[in-house]
């Protein structure tokens, strides 16, 4: 199945300051995170029958086109089953149909599978173009760096079944929400869940030697200077913190942690 994909210039804290847009098949198409209105993604949709508009996820620098090229192209706007209402908040519009996970959308010949990543957003999907196909991960992985997961919408524990999810299926290729496509999946998302655990280890370094605080935790865990994204790394942390919690690797009631007995 084709896959086009369009970088849209977004005021995201992403790294590349862009979105990345998806028009999946040459035929009938789905339009995937129109964030915002361009020329290119104009022309893009011009040249295509859009019949579906998707998002992966419902974060502001995903949807900003949504509702104007649902009225341009009359496609069906699909969203989350029991996420509607959010849905509705962010976006600006009610959905036309909801899906729930492994829903298949046909697309000519072929179909796009929609599956259920939640752990970046709790209503975060991802796409399957065509069977055995790339699979557009959205914000659940990048070719370079790592992907914010911060409390208290973000979910540590689901994303990194997310990311084991991904792995298991091992797709041929990611097409992720920021930056460029990634070749190699499998690689890709095993370093990801090494950097998660690498975190997680400092993070119970810095409780055993005394750091109890999540100024103190922060300041153990992370050698690189903060400025500009210490509220970031301060939610990610804590997303880390209730994950340990609930496994029961020490203990956190919202404002202290303390070693595990």
């Amino acid at each position: 199945m084709d896959v086009t994909r369009c970088s849209v210039p977004v005021p995201t804290r992403a790294p590349t300051g862009t979105t990345n847009a998806y028009l999946l098949g040459s035929g009938p198409a789905i339009l995937v995170d129109p964030a915002a209105r361009t020329d290119a993604l104009d022309q893009l949709v011009r040249n295509r029958s859009v019949v579906h508009i998707l998002v992966t996820h419902t974060h502001p620098d995903h949807v900003g086109a949504v509702t104007t090229y649902a009225e341009e192209t009359n496609a069906t706007v699909w969203a989350r089953a029991g996420r509607t209402d959010r849905f509705r908040d962010v976006v600006g519009c009610d959905p036309d149909r909801t899906f729930t996970p492994r829903t298949t959308i046909p697309l000519g010949d072929d179909r796009v599978r929609l599956l259920e990543t939640p752990g970046h957003a709790p209503d975060h999907i991802a796409l399957e173009a065509g069977r055995g196909g790339p699979i557009l991960c959205g914000d659940a992985a990048v070719r370079e760096g790592s992907v914010v997961v911060g409390a208290p919408e973000g979910d540590m524990r689901a994303y990194m079944t997310t990311l084991r999810r991904l792995r298991a299926i091992d797709p041929p290729t990611l097409w992720p929400g920021h930056g460029p496509e990634i070749e190699t999946p499998r690689a890709t998302l095993e370093r990801l869940l090494a950097h998660r655990r690498r975190r997680e280890q400092r993070i119970l370094e810095a409780v055993d030697t005394g750091a109890t605080t999540l100024e103190e935790i922060l300041d153990g865990v992370y050698e690189k200077d903060l400025t500009g994204v210490r509220d970031l790394a301060r939610a990610t942390v804590v997303a880390h913190l209730e994950k340990l919690a609930v496994e029961g690797r020490l203990a956190w009631d919202g404002s202290r942690a303390t070693a595990s007995d």
